[in-house]
C-alpha cells in the first residue's frame, strides 16, 4: 500500500515533501504490535501495520527520539 505526499502529517509542523510509496517500511523485532517505521530522507515515517493506506505520521529526529523515550518510560501506557 502506499501513502501519497498530502495524506502525510508532520507531528507539530508543516509537512514536508516526501514520497512513501517506496519506502521499506520496518515492524518491530518481536513481531508484536501494529506500528511500522521506515526512515526516508532525515525523517521518521510512523505508519498503522493493519491499515497501510492510512496517512502516515512524520516525525523529524528530535521529535522521534523524544517519543521513543517517552514511550521507554511509560508515557504512553493507557492500562
Amino acid at each position: 500500500m502506499t501513502d501519497s505526499i498530502t495524506e502525510q502529517r508532520l507531528v507539530g509542523g508543516p509537512r514536508p515533501d516526501l514520497d512513501l510509496t517506496q519506502a521499506e517500511w520496518q515492524s518491530s523485532t518481536q513481531g508484536v504490535g501494529g506500528v511500522q517505521i521506515a526512515f526516508v530522507e532525515g525523517y521518521i515515517a510512523m505508519r498503522n501495520r493493519r491499515s497501510p493506506e492510512l496517512p502516515a505520521l512524520i516525525f523529524t529526529p528530535a521529535e522521534w527520539r523524544a517519543f521513543v523515550l517517552d514511550a521507554r518510560e511509560g508515557e504512553f501506557d493507557l492500562t
